[in-house]
């Protein structure tokens, strides 16, 4: 048995992490969302588990030591992060203090606490860097590999919050068109269990600096997973297309040309 921060522990990534490790793990919640982080400490105690939280920011050095000093973990997952790429142009103070100076503040308090492992939460977005969010997770990325621990490298996660699914759901139950921002976009999609098994396997096999990406086949054309949503939902909507927002791209890569060269791939797992 493990003791199990988890920083982000109410999000979508974050709240399965949790409820996949609680049955055999103490678990320790930091998350700046109070309703959700409450729901689930609350759900998985009357199953028994040792599950606790605190309502904190990782933006908070002194918070973030004191969840460390308290809990005294062996394990890190990093999760929480500012993860939409358009309301981090607006105000990129917001993704610098919580993407880069969060994610610093947990891996100092990890490196003074002795924790062995830290899982650091990445994202494609890091590759073409055109967005702050994207920049920023970067910076955390590097931080990360400096410390000695390892990152993994997301694509985009289906019905996590905010994305394109669970906004397309909405859209069908008023009758309203569905949004595309281009037609030619395209994106690298997994599952939050997927998501899950990566952080899990980068826990038993990552290594000191590594990155660990799992290989989700070709990306996705946007346009074709609409008229997919449309066919299933049995209504005749609309494809409504409004433009591409600041700091998005068409496409997306997961390994830079140079990490090309060096990665090997693992089972269904690249590791750089």
């Amino acid at each position: 048995m493990s003791r199990i921060l988890i920083s982000g522990g109410g999000g979508s990534i974050g709240s399965e992490l949790v409820r996949q490790l609680a049955p055999r793990n103490k678990i320790f919640i930091l998350d700046i969302n109070e309703t959700s982080t409450f729901d689930l400490t609350e759900e998985l105690r009357l199953k028994g588990y040792n599950v606790n939280c605190r309502v904190g920011d990782v933006r908070d050095y002194k918070t973030v030591d004191d969840v460390f000093s308290d809990f005294k973990p062996d394990v890190v997952f990093h999760a929480a992060a500012l993860k939409h790429v358009t309301p981090n142009e607006q105000y990129p103070i917001e993704a610098i203090n919580t993407n880069i100076l969060g994610t610093y503040n947990i891996l100092h308090c990890a490196k003074r606490y002795g924790v062995k492992k830290l899982i650091n939460i990445s994202t494609d977005k890091v590759i073409h860097a055109n967005s702050i969010m994207g920049i920023t997770k970067k910076v955390a990325e590097v931080m990360t590999k400096n410390a000695g621990y390892i990152s993994v490298r997301f694509g985009n996660v289906l019905g996590s919050r905010g994305s394109v699914i669970p906004i397309w759901q909405q859209q069908v139950d008023r009758g309203e068109p569905l949004t595309l921002t281009h037609p030619e976009m395209k994106r690298y999609f997994m599952t939050i269990p997927d998501a899950c098994e990566l952080v899990i396997k980068a826990l038993k096999v990552g290594k000191s600096g590594q990155i660990l990406i799992l290989d989700m086949g070709e990306q996705i054309r946007i346009l074709d997973l609409a008229k997919e949503i449309i066919k299933k939902s049995g209504k005749d909507i609309k494809i409504k297309t409004i433009g591409i927002r600041p700091g998005e791209t068409l496409d997306e890569k997961l390994l830079t040309h140079e990490e090309e060269l060096r990665a090997k791939k693992v089972g269904k797992y690249w590791i750089i």
